[in-house]
C-alpha cells in the first residue's frame, strides 16, 4: 500500500571536469510505501523558463486554495486538457519499456503518441492529432514542438526503419530477461478498402470479403502470449512463407537458442521444418484431416488410439523420429454434427420451397431448381453424402448413410506433429503449447476489429502500412497489460479508459505569463482503476508550449466557408 506525501520542485547542481556547473531540475514526487520514503522524478523542468518554475512551486505550495495568493499575484483558471487516459497508458507503456525503447528524441515521443491514441480512439493520423487537441499528450510525454498529420505519416516511415531495433530493445527488456525456448506464431489477413495499398494483392480472405485486395499479417509471440515482432506480407503470400523470416529473426536478430516453433496446421511443411533444422530449432504443429486419413491407411495410427485422453504414437528413428499426440474432443465433435445435421435441414427446407415453386409454376423448369440445389450441397461441402433426385415434377434428397458416417469418423479428433524429444516435453506438455495458439488468434482479435482497429488502413505505402501495424502491436502490448490489471472489475478496457478520460486538469494562469497544469484528486471509480495500475498520477504539470494543429477541415467547414 503506497502513501501519497507530497510534490516538490527539486534542484541539483554539479561540476564538470571541465570546470562548468550543471543544473538539474525535477518536479518530484515522494510517496510512502509501507514504512519506507520514496520519490520518483515526475517531469524533467530544465527547458522551462523560471517563471514557469516559479508558477509550478507557487501552485504547488498553494494547491488547495489558489485564492490565497491574493493581490501580489493574479492567477486565473481554465479548464485544460484531459490527461487521466493518456497518464495511465503513458505510464504502463514506460514500464513495459515501450518509452525507453522508442527513445527520448522527437521521433520517439511522436511514435508513442500514436501508440497511446491508438489505444485511447482509434482512427487515422488525423484523428489522432484532434485528439491530442483535448489530451494532454504533449505535457505528459514532453513534446517541446507541436505537430500536425504530415509529421506523424513521416513517423510511420521512421518507425518502419526503426522497427527492428525497437522489437530487439522490447525482446530484451521483458520480464525475467531469460530468453524464451518457445515460440507461438500465426498469421492472418485484413482487407482492404481501396486497392491501392502496396502490399494490397488478392489472396486467401479470412473475412470472407470477396473481391477485395488485402494484406497478410504475420505475430511472433513468445511463450506466454506476449507480441514479440509483428510482419506484413503481400496479400497473396501463403503461410508457410511467412515462416522463413521469423525463423532468421529469431536465430540471427533475437539470438535464441534451443527454441521450439508452434504453428497452425499447414503452417510448417517440409520446407520449414528444413529450415528449422538448419537454425537447430523443433517445431510443433498439428496435421490435416488427410495426413490423419493416409497415417491410419498405413497403420501407424489406429482409430481406437483417439479418446478423451491424450495418447502418443512415435514414428522413426534417431532424427527424424517423430511423435505423434492424439485426442478426441467430443464437445467439438458435437459441434461438427449438429453443423452436419444443420446444413441437411437447410438443404431439405430449400428443396420444400423448390417443389412448391415448381408447382405452382408449370413453365418452371425442373433443371433449373435441381441445379440450384446441387450448387447449394457443394458449397456445404455434403457432395460425398447428399445428392438432388428428380422425379417427375419432384425433387427429393437421396442420403448415403455410409458416406456420412465415413464424414463423421473423424469428428473431434486431431493430431499434434512434434519432433520434440520425450525428455523436452511430455506428451500432455506438447498438447497444452499447441492449445496456447488461442493466445496467438487473441491477439488478432483485439488488433484487427474489437478494440485496435488495424482496419480501415488509412495508409498506401510499404513503409506506412509496416509502421501502422507496428503501431497496432505496441498497442496491444499495453492493452494486454491493463487487462490483466482491471480483470478483477466489472468492465471492458475501453469502459475503463473511458472512465479515465473525464479526468481533466485545470491550466493555471499566473498574471507573469507562466502556465501550469493542476490535477485535481481523481473521484473515487478512476481512483480505484488507477490504484488497480500502482499509478499515481502527479497534481501538477508543466504546461507544454508546442501547439498541435491539422492542416484539414472538417466537411461542414469547408462547406461553411465556400464561396
Amino acid at each position: 500500500m503506497w502513501y501519497k506525501v507530497g510534490m516538490y520542485v527539486a534542484r541539483s547542481e554539479w561540476p564538470s571536469r571541465n570546470g562548468k556547473v550543471y543544473t538539474s531540475i525535477w518536479l518530484r514526487e515522494s510517496y510512502r510505501e509501507h514504512a519506507q520514503v520514496k520519490t520518483r522524478n515526475v517531469a524533467n523542468l530544465k527547458h522551462c523558463s523560471a517563471e514557469e518554475i516559479d508558477a509550478i512551486e507557487l501552485a504547488l505550495k498553494h494547491k488547495g486554495n489558489l485564492d490565497v495568493l491574493g493581490p501580489k499575484t493574479k492567477v486565473t483558471l481554465k479548464e485544460g486538457l484531459s490527461v487521466g487516459a493518456v497518464w495511465a497508458v503513458y505510464d504502463v507503456a514506460r514500464r513495459l519499456g515501450i518509452e525507453k525503447a522508442l527513445g527520448d528524441d522527437r521521433q520517439g515521443k511522436l511514435a508513442l503518441w500514436q501508440v497511446i491514441a491508438r489505444l485511447i480512439d482509434q482512427g487515422s493520423r488525423l484523428s489522432a492529432v484532434r485528439l491530442a487537441m483535448t489530451h494532454a499528450a504533449c505535457d505528459v510525454l514532453g513534446l517541446e514542438q507541436g505537430f500536425d498529420e504530415n509529421d506523424l505519416y513521416k513517423n510511420l516511415t521512421w518507425l518502419s526503419e526503426q522497427q527492428a531495433k525497437i522489437e530487439k530493445r522490447l525482446f530484451n527488456a521483458r520480464p525475467g530477461r531469460s530468453k524464451p525456448e518457445l515460440f507461438l506464431y500465426d498469421v492472418t489477413s485484413s482487407y482492404l478498402e481501396g486497392d491501392q495499398n502496396a502490399f494490397g494483392a488478392y489472396g486467401y480472405n479470412r473475412d470472407k470479403k470477396k473481391g477485395k485486395k488485402q494484406i497478410v499479417i504475420g505475430l511472433l509471440c513468445d511463450e506466454t502470449g506476449r507480441p514479440v515482432s509483428v510482419e506484413v506480407f503481400d496479400g497473396n503470400t501463403q503461410d508457410p512463407q511467412t515462416f522463413g523470416s521469423q525463423v532468421h529473426k529469431t536465430a540471427k536478430r533475437l539470438k535464441c537458442e534451443r527454441v521450439t516453433f508452434v504453428g497452425d496446421r499447414g503452417m510448417i511443411k517440409s520446407g520449414q521444418v528444413e529450415d528449422l533444422k538448419e537454425a537447430g530449432f523443433h517445431y510443433i504443429t498439428a496435421i490435416t484431416k488427410p495426413q490423419i486419413d493416409s497415417l491410419i491407411k498405413k497403420d501407424i495410427l489406429q482409430m481406437g488410439l483417439f479418446d478423451v485422453n491424450v495418447c502418443e504414437v512415435e514414428y522413426g528413428q534417431g532424427e527424424d523420429k517423430l511423435r505423434y499426440i492424439l485426442r478426441r474432443n467430443p464437445l467439438r465433435a458435437d459441434q461438427i454434427a449438429a453443423t452436419r445435421k444443420d446444413k441437411q435441414a437447410a438443404v431439405d427446407k430449400l428443396i420444400e420451397r423448390k417443389n412448391t415453386y415448381l408447382a405452382e409454376h408449370p413453365r418452371a423448369k425442373v433443371d433449373v431448381a435441381k441445379r440450384e440445389v446441387t450448387g447449394k450441397i457443394a458449397r456445404l461441402k455434403l457432395k460425398q453424402c447428399l445428392e438432388a433426385k428428380s422425379k417427375a415434377r419432384m425433387l427429393r434428397l437421396e442420403v448415403d448413410d455410409d458416406a456420412l458416417e465415413e464424414a463423421a469418423r473423424l469428428d473431434g479428433c486431431y493430431v499434434i506433429k512434434t519432433d520434440l524429444p520425450t525428455q523436452a516435453a511430455d506428451k500432455n506438455t506438447v498438447h497444452d503449447r499447441y492449445k496456447d495458439l488461442a493466445q496467438v488468434e487473441q491477439a488478432f482479435g483485439n488488433c484487427k476489429t474489437r478494440h485496435l482497429e488495424v482496419r480501415p488502413i488509412n495508409v498506401r505505402t510499404r513503409a506506412h502500412t509496416c509502421g501502422h501495424v507496428h503501431v497496432v502491436m505496441l498497442a496491444y502490448l499495453i492493452r494486454r497489460a491493463i487487462s490483466q490489471a482491471w480483470d478483477a472489475f466489472n468492465l471492458t478496457v475501453e469502459e475503463g479508459l473511458d472512465q479515465l478520460k473525464t479526468l481533466c486538469s485545470m491550466e493555471v494562469r499566473f498574471e507573469t505569463g507562466a502556465k501550469c497544469l493542476q490535477i485535481p484528486e481523481p473521484r473515487d471509480q478512476s481512483l480505484a482503476l488507477l490504484e488497480a495500475l500502482n499509478i499515481r498520477i502527479p497534481e501538477v504539470l508543466p504546461k507544454s508550449k508546442a501547439r498541435v494543429r491539422t492542416h484539414k477541415t472538417l466537411q461542414s467547414e469547408r462547406k461553411a466557408v465556400s464561396p
